[in-house]
């Protein structure tokens, strides 16, 4: 499945991101893709606030991960940019199979890690404050959630 979303400015890409976060359960992997700049860390700062997390959400680019708590559910936010050419056997699985959901941005670079069952996010620059978010997966349970998720945004 695949469905397109059109974000005109930040604040409709976070609402994207808390459409989401209400059907997030715990192992609930994302990977985003998308240019620097492309509004990835402004799309889990949405799933942030839909979890109910008050942590101001920041690129993990420098730490690799953060990591979110006090919310409905943990939220693991993973860069792996820097892993490249790296052993990615640092204790990454332990979070993206644990008890929170996980967003990865450049999953390539881990794809050993990365389970089947998972909903892929890239966000494209349109124009200087336009986005398209493009949604994929081949998860049954995670189409119905993004079938929801794109009846929700439609409607607002």
């Amino acid at each position: 499945m695949e469905l397109f979303f059109e974000s005109h400015n930040k604040e409709e890409t976070k609402r994207l991101g808390a459409l989401l976060a209400p059907h997030l359960v715990p192992m609930d992997v994302v990977l985003l893709t998308g240019d620097l700049g492309a509004g990835k860390t402004t799309f889990v700062s949405g799933v942030a606030e839909g979890l109910d997390i008050k942590d101001n959400v920041i690129s993990p680019t420098f730490n690799i991960m953060k990591c979110y708590f006090g919310g409905r559910l943990p939220l693991y936010h993973i860069d792996a940019y820097r892993l490249e050419d790296q052993n990615i056997e640092i204790g990454l699985d332990e979070y993206i199979e644990g008890d929170g959901a996980c967003f990865i941005e450049w999953p390539k670079f881990i794809e050993p890690l990365i389970p089947d069952e998972r909903i892929e996010i890239e966000i494209n620059h349109k124009e200087e404050n336009t986005r398209t978010l493009i949604f994929k997966t081949d998860c049954p349970r995670l189409a119905r959630v993004l079938e929801e998720v794109k009846e929700a945004f439609d409607h607002d």
